[in-house]
């Protein structure tokens, strides 16, 4: 079995003790609920759990502020905090009070596996009394990457924790398709105005069989049988679960023709093979996404390791220069990243060149498969993807250092 380095679990802790309040973000399952408590019992709190989702728990703060005030030296840990609209305001009362008073901040966990909302209300509520975190599904390095075959692995299966770490290819596979539906019949309904189950399922599909292609609303919607504002709807709502990532295109050169439609992943490579009904490595080398899903997963792990404030985009002018990832990293300047699947040639083309020159970058590399890092001229470095995570997080560890 891999070893599991759960990093967030530090920056948990570091923001835990500067800030009353903490969110922490994550699809469902990936587990947010383990590590809260279990940072919870590294920082030796007696911490109390509430699962909005249960209405015996949500009747417990019928009155929060006197629930609060009985829980007042604890952690409290409240999971699905988007099903408790209004708390912020009170939350914000109690926090504040205490400061007055000049007393311990009592201090909050919320977990949250919508994200619109739940940022919109605390931001406007609890504006410098809270820090946000996003747990994602394993990334590569947070696994063992000495044991042969885990990358391959983590890209196939994706990195939901019950996947990942499933006994055999068959048990992985049979997860994920019972956490697709798990979504489609219990959470999509509860978010509101019913969404067409067997619509949102194809419109996942779609996405899936386009990874990494720029949004094209229209043949979307001519494939569903509905209005380009329905299209609209669906991926804002898969967005905002935090199961689909929309890459914004970069448009800061005014004299250049650039694309403005973004690009569109699935986020999860593993939920993106269960929906295309690719169960292992063999049948995934097979298929025509294997090269766009590969992408995918390397950009998910690029933007997750790059440090906090990091800016990802995509480039891409109308006469065909493109850069697959251009990560703005503050002092550290601009990183232009291109994606290959091949280890014989993975040289990039002239417009990757002609792209960097345009935004000014200061990096240019090129991540493949492979294991040796090597330079195919001055400029370019051609890398294995878990060391240029390993350099992204020396960077962010620079980067917190200087901002400490």
């Amino acid at each position: 079995m891999p070893t599991i380095q759960r990093q967030v679990g530090d920056r948990l802790k570091a923001l835990l003790s500067r800030f009353p309040s903490v969110a922490l973000l994550g699809p469902r399952q990936v587990g947010k609920t383990t590590l809260a408590e279990e940072v919870a019992d590294e920082l030796r709190h007696k911490a109390v759990y509430i699962d909005l989702e249960l209405p015996s728990d949500r009747a417990k703060l019928s009155d929060p502020e006197l629930y609060f005030a009985a829980h007042e030296k604890q952690l409290v840990i409240l999971d699905e905090i988007h099903r408790a609209p209004g708390i912020f305001q009170t939350l914000r009362s109690i926090i504040d009070r205490r400061r007055r008073k000049g007393q311990r901040t009592q201090q909050f966990l919320f977990l949250g596996s919508a994200s619109i909302d739940l940022l919109k209300q605390s931001a406007e509520s609890l504006a410098g009394r809270i820090a946000y975190l996003e747990l994602t599904p394993f990334l590569i390095g947070e696994i063992d990457g000495a044991e042969p075959g885990l990358a391959d692995r983590l890209w196939v299966r994706g990195g939901f924790p019950d996947s990942h770490l499933a006994p055999d290819d068959a048990a992985s596979f049979d997860w994920r398709l019972a956490f697709i539906e798990t979504y489609l019949e219990r959470d999509l309904p509860a978010l509101g105005p019913r969404l067409p189950t067997e619509t949102v399922r194809r419109f996942w599909q779609m996405l899936a069989h386009s990874q990494g292609q720029m949004l094209n609303a229209s043949r979307l919607a001519a494939g569903l049988g509905v209005s380009g504002q329905t299209v609209a709807r669906y991926l804002d709502t898969l967005v905002d679960l935090l199961l689909v990532r929309r890459l914004q295109p970069w448009t800061a050169n005014a004299s250049k023709r650039l694309v403005r439609s973004p690009k569109v992943y699935v986020r999860d490579t593993g939920v993106a093979h269960a929906l295309l009904n690719i169960p292992d490595l063999e049948t995934l080398l097979g298929h025509p996404v294997a090269g766009p899903s590969w992408e995918s997963f390397v950009i998910e792990n690029l933007i997750a390791a790059a440090p906090a404030g990091s800016k990802p985009w995509f480039y891409r002018t109308a006469e065909g220069a493109e850069i697959d990832l251009l990560l703005e990293l503050g002092a550290a300047g601009c990183w232009s990243i291109e994606v290959k699947r091949s280890l014989s040639n993975p040289a990039p083309s002239k417009g990757f060149h002609l792209a960097s020159d345009d935004v000014k970058a200061t990096r240019r590399l090129v991540v493949y498969p492979g294991k040796e890092p090597y330079r195919i001229d001055a400029k370019t470095e051609v890398t294995p993807l878990e060391r240029l995570v390993r350099s992204l997080g020396k960077t962010a560890d620079v980067a917190g250092g200087a901002a400490g």
